[in-house]
């Protein structure tokens, strides 16, 4: 082998090293989001029932009350597409024609090259 070949080898190595770097630094990020949302959501749920009863508020009015539930509604809105980013490459239908564009221009190119030695 080349030097040339090596050198190329080895940057792509690198390359896809930081690819999943970054991709699990994604799935780390998301689930810390998952988990604070679901502990901050329950003590402020657990907090609002609190208040509710403390207010004179039945089980059934305490719990089903808007305010209870909004956090985790909003929230929930944000959660979801933080989700769909770190977990698009897994629908198909976020795969896109540039991905697919870009990997076989890239095929072509190497067989190109193969080609000229």
């Amino acid at each position: 082998m080349t030097k040339n070949m090596e050198l190329k080898e080895q940057y792509s190595e690198e390359e896809r090293y930081l690819r999943a770097q970054k991709k699990v630094k994604e799935l780390s990020g998301f689930y810390w989001h998952l988990f604070s949302y679901i502990i901050v959501n329950s003590f402020i749920s657990v907090s609002k029932m609190n208040e509710n009863f403390l207010n004179g508020e039945t089980f059934n009015e305490a719990f089903f009350d808007f305010g209870t539930f909004a956090v985790w509604f909003f929230w929930g809105i944000g959660l979801f597409f933080h989700g769909v980013h770190v977990f698009k490459d897994r629908f198909n239908f976020f795969n896109s024609w540039e991905e697919r564009k870009i990997k076989e221009l890239m095929e072509k190119e190497a067989s190109e090259f193969q080609k000229k030695k």
